[in-house]
């Protein structure tokens, strides 16, 4: 077997190069601190509520935000680099087509129950993550591709198997979606790991309370010595506590930090950046390298069955003009369906202009004339669709509300839904209903487009055998295809080749309309050092310290 990263050098300078630029963007008294010292509470204020903490589920940065505190994985990936790195794993190897890769962990390493990790809990964990547990109801990971099974070789050495070649499987230990947890807490339902109490990692700080809805109290875990194997210290966290509360209002998380009643807020919205930067504070602004913030079709409606339709919505769209009335300079103008340092990135930007006069000519080709009212139609059906906004996504019910403005300009009808919680998430799977939907994964690995249109995975086209028994016929053979041989390709170069072929084919068929690349923006204390972000922009406090 062979040993080593995955990593090649096809991307290393730009991406090097992205992410300096990335760190500078945060500030650089962030950067510059003295001496650490142990001790205080870090108060930390979401925009939203956590739902499930299922690793596998982990995607929102609000779960994402929480269990990067309590659970560890078995490597870790450098976020200005990109490298993988050893955590939990002091070494690992994989064989030539990359179907068995072997890990060799680290002695000495604990629950904060006190049980011991070892092979056999590492194993349990990706057979869990890899092959789901229907009695419990827990769903496979989009991040694991082609799992067959686990064996331990022993107590501290595991091997994994795999079906068909799975190249991103090294990476997929790394991200927030592998965190390894205890046998307890594998052994719940999937709704029962929605009580953060019942999360039992390894990671730095251990959840010491919750109430439900307001609040989370993370306490540092004083026998942890097993950081990532380059981090900037080791041993215990530095911070005593973390106190993670739901602040829905704006500006209500914005006062808290400027008053000194919080020391760090997530989603930062743009129009608040620079009243955080004028009262001394900084702001974070850390980019997801994944899948760009779009608006995606449901082809299965027959309203944009057509993709002349939906390459007219695209036209339709004016971009720039969503991005100078709504986002900062930290929202840069999406060129390509994926982010420009993620891997799979082309300049796309050709086929993503607006041209309104073009958009009228391809609905007038699809059938669709304007009525009286101004609504285009066809067969005594109007063009009127529907999308819920996305609760987690910056601004999104405004960018929904200006983009209904422009279509409308062709006449095509966009309504904008508020999300309701369990209304929006079944409304979501029925392509009748929510025909277009915005979408964005943070992943810096080559199986981030896999993730969001595989049916298997989070099935954004919504395809016929997918996560909907809504739909009445819709598949696309050769984008699963397309995707099914990313997920297997060994060779960097061709896989990087692959994944652009698939992205032009996404675009070519206007599935999809890439809007942003979209960043996490925080805003943080000037008294608070040492604040570190993993590779798509989740924090981590493992290394942060409050100045006295």
């Amino acid at each position: 077997m062979k040993g080593g990263t995955e990593m090649k050098n096809l991307f290393k300078k730009f991406l090097i190069a992205s992410s300096v630029v990335s760190v500078l963007s945060v500030g650089m008294s962030a950067l510059q601190a003295a001496e650490p010292v142990e001790g205080g509470t870090l108060i930390y204020l979401d925009k939203q509520v956590h739902t499930n903490l299922y690793s596998p589920l982990a995607g929102t940065y609000t779960n994402g935000g929480i269990l990067n505190q309590i659970t560890d994985r078995l490597t870790y990936q450098n976020p200005q680099t990109l490298e993988i790195e050893p955590w939990l794993a002091k070494s690992w190897s994989f064989n030539d087509d990359k179907t068995v890769y072997e890990f060799k962990l680290r002695e000495g390493v604990t629950f904060s129950d006190g049980t011991p990790l070892d092979a056999t809990i590492v194993a349990k964990n990706f057979d869990t993550y890899g092959l789901g547990n229907k009695d419990l109801h827990q769903p496979v990971s989009e991040v694991v591709n082609n799992y067959d099974h686990s064996e331990v070789v022993d107590p501290l050495t595991v091997r994994f198997h795999f079906k068909r070649p799975s190249p991103g499987f090294l990476q997929a230990t790394s991200t927030i979606n592998s965190g390894i947890v205890s046998p307890k807490t594998l052994a719940l339902s999937f709704d029962a790991m929605g009580n953060a109490t019942k999360i039992i990692g390894t990671g730095p700080f251990y959840v010491d309370s919750e109430t439900l809805g307001k609040e989370i109290v993370l306490k540092v875990r004083k026998d942890y010595n097993w950081a990532p194997e380059k981090s900037p210290h080791q041993g215990r966290a530095y911070l005593d506590e973390l106190k993670y509360l739901t602040v829905p209002e704006d500006s209500v998380r914005i006062g808290a930090l400027i008053a000194g009643q919080a020391q760090f807020i997530r989603q930062l919205q743009a129009y608040d950046e620079d009243r955080v930067k004028k009262s001394g504070n900084i702001v974070y602004s850390v980019g997801t390298r994944g899948i760009n913030n779009s608006i995606v079709f449901r082809p299965d409606n027959e309203l944009v069955a057509d993709s002349k339709v939906r390459e007219a919505l695209r036209f339709a769209t004016n971009r720039p003009e969503i991005l100078k009335t709504l986002y900062s300079s930290n929202y840069p103008l999406a060129t390509s369906i994926m982010a420009h340092n993620a891997f799979g990135y082309s300049d796309q930007s050709a086929k993503l202009q607006f041209d309104q006069a073009k958009a009228q000519a391809l609905l007038d080709e699809a059938g669709f004339k304007t009525g009286a009212d101004g609504i285009r139609e066809k067969n005594g059906k109007k063009l009127v669709l529907t999308a819920y906004e996305a609760i987690h996504q910056p601004q999104n019910k405004a960018m929904l509300q200006l983009v209904s403005q422009q279509w409308k300009r062709v006449g095509v009808i966009l309504n904008v839904k508020t999300f309701d919680g369990t209304n929006a998430v079944i409304d979501n799977l029925d392509p009748q209903k929510t025909p277009v939907m915005p979408h964005m994964v943070g992943r810096a690995d080559p199986d981030v487009l896999k993730s969001l249109f595989y049916p298997k995975n989070r099935d954004a086209l919504l395809q016929k055998g997918g996560l909907s028994d809504k739909v009445v016929s819709f598949v696309d053979d050769k984008l699963n295809k397309q995707l099914e041989d990313i997920s297997a390709e060994t060779d960097p170069v061709k896989r990087n080749a692959e994944l652009i072929a698939a992205t032009d084919y996404i675009l070519d068929q206007a599935y999809a309309i890439p809007i942003f690349e979209e960043p996490q923006v925080y805003g943080g204390s000037a008294k608070v050092k040492g604040i570190g972000f993993e590779s798509v922009g989740r924090p981590s406090f493992y290394n942060s310290w409050i100045e006295k």
